[in-house]
């Protein structure tokens, strides 16, 4: 498809792609929603009063693109999703459209606009599905023989998080305080974590209500996801190694988690999926995939820019890792979330956990790529680092592309500060 729009061949927001997310500018009263392609910004609100989508949609459900979230959008449903995205599509391609005629009525330049959290988070569960990752964690805290808990193989390990300390992308993050027992001692002390970490994820958007009591299966994903963003879980390692015995992660992740501004639709991201690891010992039959290819080829890259002592702001490239390294499918996830009967609502958010591969380059917290702050990491300024200073920057990129067509997520970033 070629837009008459000009768009860059390496831009995230191709024609292929359209995502949704929620957008304000000075001349808007309110957030409302948008769709991101090239450089700019499709006001929906706008290009609805252009009569584009009144052959599927009422007047009442055209209004849903001046909400300042996009839950009602999408709790229209799958079909209408589509078909929103299509007509979208068509216009965008037609020299004729009515979209052409006075674009400026109806697209904002990025640069202009300020965006906001997509979605209005009701709860919000991560997992813990990359083997690599897991791996790596039990070599370092337990038995490196035995790097893998009993259950891992079994089952998506996950816990319930913190929805409401999730923030959009460019919200600074603030060092977390707590307790935590320094090496060697005893007994604990409290003050800021000095072990401050990123870990890289991607999460998916619950986009259909179920009733509590009901079970999904891995069949039923696309009928109840939205679409995906990047997703930074900060971690305070040191209040997190103190705390999480019995429970699990508590203090030590609920100061802050990240997500990027736009939501990719598994629509546009349908033509990236490739097949999944072959898990030994087989899944329980709840586990069971439906789809020869439950996981995708989404390229995360991190990048990590010191702040004061940094010695001037140049980023640094410390991770290339992929979402194909998940050891458990986001099916699989979803469908051992809900295998008790727990009920979902549009707006959930569902985290992958940390996404690391095989190689050290592709591993994906400061844990693990300083190897529990043994072995620091070089940047190009000259300086260090084994955990997050004050003043440093951590952004993700995440983009999949093949066959000259690329479908980006654009970038989730977040500052540390005092």
């Amino acid at each position: 498809m070629l837009s008459w729009l000009p768009i860059a061949s390496a831009s995230d927001f191709s024609i292929h792609n359209l995502p949704f997310g929620i957008f304000s500018t000075a001349n808007l009263s309110d957030p409302r929603v948008g769709v991101a392609i090239g450089e700019q910004i499709l006001d929906l609100a706008a290009v609805a009063d252009r009569a584009v989508f009144d052959a599927f949609l009422t007047v009442e459900q055209r209004d849903v693109f001046r909400r300042t979230y996009l839950n009602d959008f999408i709790r229209l449903g799958r079909p209408v999703w589509q078909q929103v995205r299509s007509v979208l599509q068509a216009e965008l391609t037609d020299p004729e459209s009515v979209l052409r005629s006075g674009s400026d009525q109806v697209l904002v330049p990025q640069a202009n606009a300020t965006m906001h959290l997509p979605v209005q988070i009701g709860d919000y569960t991560d997992f813990y599905s990359s083997i690599d990752h897991a791996s790596n964690v039990g070599k370092m805290f337990r038995d490196p023989a035995n790097a893998l808990l009993p259950n891992w193989r079994h089952l998506p390990v996950g816990y319930h998080g913190r929805a409401s300390s999730v923030v959009v992308s460019g919200t600074s993050i603030k060092r977390p305080n707590g307790q935590q027992l320094p090496k060697g001692e005893v007994l604990p002390v409290f003050g800021a974590s000095q072990r401050l970490d990123f870990e890289l994820e991607t999460a998916f958007v619950v986009g259909k209500d179920t009733p509590l009591g009901t079970s999904l299966t891995t069949a039923d994903f696309d009928e109840h996801v939205f679409g995906m963003v990047l997703f930074n879980d900060w971690s305070a390692r040191d209040i997190q190694q103190w705390e999480y015995v019995p429970l699990g992660p508590f203090l030590g992740k609920s100061f802050g988690s990240s997500i990027s501004p736009w939501v990719v639709t598994m629509d546009a991201l349908a033509p990236f999926r490739l097949a999944g690891y072959v898990q030994d010992p087989t899944p329980l039959p709840y586990l069971h995939e439906t789809n020869p290819l439950p996981n995708l080829d989404i390229q995360l890259v991190v990048g990590l820019t010191p702040g004061a002592g940094g010695n001037g702001a140049e980023e640094t490239i410390i991770s290339r890792s992929n979402q194909r390294f998940l050891y458990w499918s986001q099916a699989q996830q979803l469908a051992h979330h809900t295998v008790n009967g727990c009920n979902i609502r549009v707006g959930d958010l569902v985290a992958s956990g940390t996404i690391s591969g095989p190689d050290r380059s592709s591993w994906g917290s400061m844990l693990e790529l300083s190897w529990g702050g043994t072995e620091p990491i070089a940047l190009v300024s000259g300086k260090t680092r084994t955990f997050l200073q004050d003043g440093d920057t951590v952004t993700f990129h995440g983009y999949a592309e093949k066959e000259g067509i690329r479908v980006g997520f654009g970038a989730v970033s977040g500052q540390i500060v005092p």
